[in-house]
């Protein structure tokens, strides 16, 4: 099968010189997860995805750390030289290049300019059709699950993500799963205090008690994991065919499901991992 049979030809793009506010703003909108970045003739240079967004909201770098999110334009936190295909791409060479490069999508690119974009979703929908009864949960879950629990902060999840290379963590409750943390929850729980430009969500600041001296504030973190995880944890057991949880993930707009056998976690299935399925 071809590009063209899976890919969308819609696709959501703004300009660089649009601020970051207007790309969360769209996200949010239409439920995506990446927008698409484009020149004023429309060519794609880049793009900027809710992984983009959560790291950025920690307050790295001088700028983001005294401007809000709708200052700041978008081509300075753009990720650029994209990948791209063609309409007439074998799709089993599409998920070499995602599992690869570790992106989840990649613009269509013909002779006219952009055609479309392909995304691990629309490679589920791929999978989920054409790989009945192949492989068990069991056969492509991730084993090695990382875990916080749901009093440690914001700041920490982050650490855990970046250090581990995840996209997701579970959240536990002793030792049983209650959550999972995702850039969409970091992100769009991003609330800017307008006169500092920070994420109040993360960073509160205390005055020391004579109101004086600038340098003796604290910095405490004022929400944690279990106020940002998705509670409503879906789960699968891994003796079921792995198509149905593509068909879970498809039915519910979610990235990963968490594997459970007698309450306790033994893995986790990700898009990622079910698209390695697709041979």
């Amino acid at each position: 099968m071809k590009v063209e049979d899976i890919m969308k030809e819609e696709v959501i793009v703004m300009q660089e010189n649009e601020q970051v506010g207007h790309a969360r703003n769209l996200m949010l909108k239409h439920g995506l997860s990446r927008i698409l970045v484009v020149d004023s003739e429309g060519k794609p240079i880049g793009i900027i995805t809710e992984k983009d967004l959560s790291r950025k909201l920690r307050g790295n770098g001088p700028e983001w750390k005294r401007r809000p999110i709708d200052k700041i334009l978008i081509g300075r936190v753009m990720s650029e030289n994209l990948i791209t295909t063609n309409p007439n791409e074998d799709v089993k060479n599409i998920v070499e290049l995602m599992l690869k490069n570790e992106i989840s999508s990649i613009p269509v690119v013909d002779n006219e300019g952009l055609a479309g974009i392909v995304t691990k979703t629309d490679l589920l929908n791929f999978y989920n059709t054409k790989y009945q009864d192949r492989w068990k949960v069991s056969d492509l879950m991730s084993k090695d699950v990382i875990t916080v629990n749901e009093n440690h902060s914001i700041a920490h999840v982050i650490d855990v993500m970046e250090e581990n290379g995840i996209s997701k963590v579970v959240v536990i409750r002793d030792n049983e799963p209650v959550g999972i943390i995702t850039p969409e929850n970091i992100s769009f729980a991003h609330v800017e205090d307008p006169e500092i430009g920070v994420s109040m969500e993360k960073i509160y600041f205390i005055r020391n008690s004579n109101g004086k001296d600038k340098k003796n504030f604290r910095m405490i973190s004022m929400l944690t994991a279990g106020d940002i995880m998705k509670k409503d944890l879906i789960i699968i057991k891994q003796n079921e065919d792995a198509t149905k949880a593509a068909d879970i993930m498809l039915n519910e707009n979610i990235n990963g499901l968490s594997v459970v056998e007698n309450n306790e976690i033994v893995g986790i299935i990700t898009k990622t991992d079910l698209i390695r399925g697709i041979q």
